[in-house]
């Protein structure tokens, strides 16, 4: 019940910032309103937001008032492109690449289950079997963009002979409990700033 209650009083806030608009951007809201009615309510002042924003990027290019059937065109595409992303996050097909004829086709014949473009979505949760048998789900094997390549740390000796002497003492500090001054830790933190390797 106090998530109702929250999203009431955000309504409520949000309606009251939105009558205080005036001229061109109180018409914008008249039309986004006449709009908003055809997306599912959690998302209505979304797409209200949306459709005033896409029209005042409109009035910006054309640096001329749009004309009223302009501005319904405008809200109508919105509309529609919220239903294309809607049904593309969760059918995963994604047919706006294709060709009339070929929607046609798929939509007389149901080949939707067999569309080469078929964006299939798993779970994270999924788990997954390797090559050596051992079960892992797949957030597991996300991999981290601030992880160190452990290959390069396995062998110490063969690290130690490349290692900067500051770096030893820095580590020497930190084991005896001692604090590190600023230059310190900067110094550490631009050293594990480079080894570490970007995935991208």
């Amino acid at each position: 019940m106090r998530q109702a209650e929250i999203r009431a009083e955000i309504e409520h806030v949000a309606e009251q910032s939105y009558d205080q608009l005036a001229g061109e951007w109180r018409e914008w809201l008249d039309i986004a309103r006449r709009f908003e009615g055809k997306v599912p309510h959690q998302d209505r002042l979304d797409i209200r937001h949306n459709i005033i924003l896409e029209l005042a990027l409109a009035r910006l290019k054309s640096k001329e008032p749009i004309p009223t059937p302009r501005a319904y065109r405008i809200a109508s595409f919105m509309i529609a492109d919220y239903w294309r992303t809607q049904k593309r996050l969760t059918s995963g097909l994604d047919c706006q690449h294709c060709s009339k004829a070929q929607r046609q086709t798929c939509h007389d014949n149901d080949l939707y289950s067999e569309c080469p473009k078929l964006v299939k979505l798993v779970s994270l949760d999924t788990v997954t079997v390797d090559a050596e048998g051992n079960a892992h789900t797949l957030k597991d094997t996300l991999a981290d963009d601030k992880a160190l390549d452990l290959d390069a740390w396995v062998d110490l000796k063969t690290w130690l002979i490349g290692c900067p002497t500051r770096l030893i003492e820095i580590a020497t500090k930190r084991i005896d409990g001692k604090p590190l001054s600023v230059a310190d830790r900067k110094y550490l933190w631009k050293y594990r700033k480079r080894a570490q390797i970007p995935l991208f």
